[in-house]
Parts: C-alpha cells; structure tokens; sequence
C-alpha cells in the first residue's frame, strides 16, 4: 500500500476542488491512502506528510507565485528540509488561476525547485497538451498544455460550483492517478 498526502491552499475553493479531483484520480489505484491536508493543518500534522510516499502540492497562483498561505508552509518546512525528511519521496503539484495563463507556470517552477531542495522525486504530468490544433477542443484533457503539473483555469467571476471546466478536473484526476500509479510501483 502507498500512502498519498495532497497538501494545499484554497483561497476561494477552485484549489480545493481540484484537490478533491487530484485525490479522485490516486483513489483509481487499489491499495492507495490518500489524505487531504490545507496547508492550515500542516503544522500539526507533519507526521502524515513525513510518513507519506507522495506529497502532491496545490496552491492557487496569485500575483504570479503560490498563495501566501502556501508559501508559509513551505517556510515552515526548514527544520525537515534540515534533516532530508522528504529525500527520495514522489512530489508533484497543480495550480489554478483566473487567466488562461496567469503565470501559472512560475508557481509550478517554484513547486518543484521547493521539491528538488528536499530530496524529493518531481513528476510532471504525463500527458500531451490538448486544445492546440483545429481539431481540439477546450474539453480535451490537458487544454492548458502543461508538462510539469496540473493547470486549471477559473473564471475569475464563478464560484467552485461551476469553475473549474470539467477538463481541468480530468487532467488534476489524471495526475493524481499518475502519482499514485508511480508510487505503487516504487513500493515494490
């Protein structure tokens, strides 16, 4: 059995949602665990994160980097990086923002060199872009066509009840079920 924590921020719910998605897609591979943890909760519940084979990241990106939230967890996380904690354990990440862009990439960039000074293992998301030629659509997974994590877009005027589209719902699930897949076989 692999042990999954998806730790994250969710300043309006788009995150948290796709957090739920990341968590539905690891579910997908029997024998996984999985926990959803705010980044709220992180500090009394770093023996969940430091017991865990994956740690996937989600935090909104504002103002071109993660949340402030999540960047207080990842402050907080000093005295583990001090012992290596986290060496050798899977990580990966999504975002969310309102613009089809939104320097949603520097807040993967910034996910994944946080990884890389703990040791851990980044997974990108293994999958082709989508939307990208006049046979696409915006339905197809992946329509942001990213490699190094999971976008997701949200219209900046609707609720987590309607945004994000379902399409950047598939593509959170597909990496959760693409980490979990990855850590399963690690196990072995």
């Amino acid at each position: 059995m692999s042990k999954i924590t998806i730790v994250f921020h969710s300043g309006y719910g788009h995150t948290a949602k796709l957090a739920q998605a990341v968590q539905e897609g690891a579910s997908r591979v029997p024998g996984t665990i999985i926990h959803l943890l705010k980044v709220e909760e992180a500090e009394t519940n770093w023996e969940m994160l430091n017991t865990s084979d994956a740690i996937i990241f989600g935090a909104p990106t504002y103002m071109g980097s993660a949340s402030a939230p999540f960047k207080t967890f990842m402050d907080a996380t000093s005295r583990l990086w001090a012992k290596q904690a986290w060496k050798d354990k899977i990580a990966a990440g999504f975002t969310n923002s309102a613009s089809q862009s939104g320097d949603k990439l520097c807040t993967l960039i910034e996910m994944t060199l946080f990884a890389m000074q703990h040791g851990m293992i980044w997974i990108g998301l293994g999958l082709l872009p989508g939307n990208n030629s006049s046979t696409s659509s915006p339905d197809d997974l992946n329509r942001l066509g990213s490699y190094i994590g999971s976008m997701a877009q949200s219209n900046s005027d609707q609720g987590p009840d309607v945004a994000p589209p379902d399409s950047d719902i598939r593509t959170a699930a597909a990496l959760g079920e693409r980490v979990a897949k990855l850590a399963s076989r690690m196990k072995d």
